[in-house]
């Protein structure tokens, strides 16, 4: 009994720290970037100013707009947070953990963007159907190659789980090993595409040529592009969160371990500000890529992934 409502309660804390630091995670990188390009910041509090503003403005729809692109904000915003739910964070200790693995993880990332491809289309414009089309490029490719990398921690893990997974990879200090090392590189190439990041996509730009996530919401206003701008700062929060788990989960707590929460979150902390600042780094020194190169980006960390479950089975 004490077991369960410890699970819940790390289960509730993690819920809001997704909620309440996805926006902080998204301030921190903005400010960061506006120092390294000599600009003056709004302040690392400006994305949730954004957030009230939009929840507070009206709703503006399409005459044509149908159930779908009204369902949508709603769907992609509670499949981030379920994704939330099932990444160990701060605890392995969670109640999803016996029913919820990396496959499982990915579906509800395939949901989110299935329903926003669909949006895109559903009122007919065209840059909507130009960046559904778009997104689902980078997702055939993009998605295959997660699997790959997350499934070769799942192999030296012996699980799919992702609880035991971060468990084995603490208790045994499995990190030292080639194949991780090559799936670690595949999952930050991935962790760009996925989270819309330069140099595959430039989340701040609304020029017709260059977005992809952006085409597909610019049909939306008010709350629900307040909730499909959140479900975005979840989701890069939940990628940096993710490869934290996976290929650096020192400092989470362990089983039935909660004198470790408090350090879990300063651990937390720390490395997604440092994941920070290794996005700056990456957006001022590379320029967006052309829409044709992204495959050959995405081919690249498929290959690296590739070659990381391959030396898992010709040197371990």
């Amino acid at each position: 009994m004490i077991k369960s409502f410890y699970s819940i309660i790390i289960e509730g804390l993690q819920i809001l720290i997704v909620l309440a630091a996805s926006p902080l995670l998204v301030g921190w990188v903005r400010m960061l970037k506006c120092w390294a390009q000599g600009r003056r910041s709004a302040g690392i509090l400006q994305p949730y100013r954004d957030l009230y503003k939009l929840f507070m403005k009206d709703i503006v729809l399409a005459e044509n707009a149908s159930w779908i692109f009204r369902f949508t904000p709603y769907a992609v915003f509670g499949a981030t947070l379920m994704a939330g739910a099932i990444i160990p964070i701060i605890s392995v200790d969670l109640p999803l953990a016996a029913t919820a693995d990396i496959i499982a993880l990915v579906a509800l990332f395939a949901i989110a963007r299935f329903f926003t491809a669909l949006a895109g289309m559903d009122n007919g414009t065209a840059f909507g159907g130009m960046g559904s089309s778009r997104e689902m490029m980078v997702a055939s490719l993009a998605e295959p190659a997660m699997l790959m990398s997350v499934f070769t921690v799942s192999l030296v893990s012996h699980s799919t789980s992702l609880s035991h997974m971060v468990h084995a990879v603490i208790e045994n200090a499995i990190m030292l090993r080639p194949s991780l090392a090559f799936a670690l590189l595949a999952f930050l190439l991935i962790a760009i595409a996925e989270t819309g990041r330069i140099p595959v996509d430039n989340p701040a730009t609304h020029l017709e040529l260059t977005m992809i996530h952006e085409a597909m919401i610019l049909e939306y206003s008010g709350r629900h592009l307040a909730l499909i701008e959140w479900a975005g700062m979840m989701k890069l929060f939940l990628f940096g969160s993710l490869g934290v788990a996976l290929f650096l989960p020192w400092g989470i707590a362990g089983r039935n371990d909660f004198t470790m929460v408090p350090i879990a979150f300063l651990t937390l902390g720390i490395k997604l500000a440092l994941i920070g600042i290794l996005i700056v780094l990456i957006e001022t020194r590379f320029a967006k890529m052309r829409i044709f190169r992204v495959p050959e980006f995405l081919g690249s960390a498929f290959l690296l992934a590739t070659l990381g479950m391959l030396s898992f089975f010709m040197l371990e």
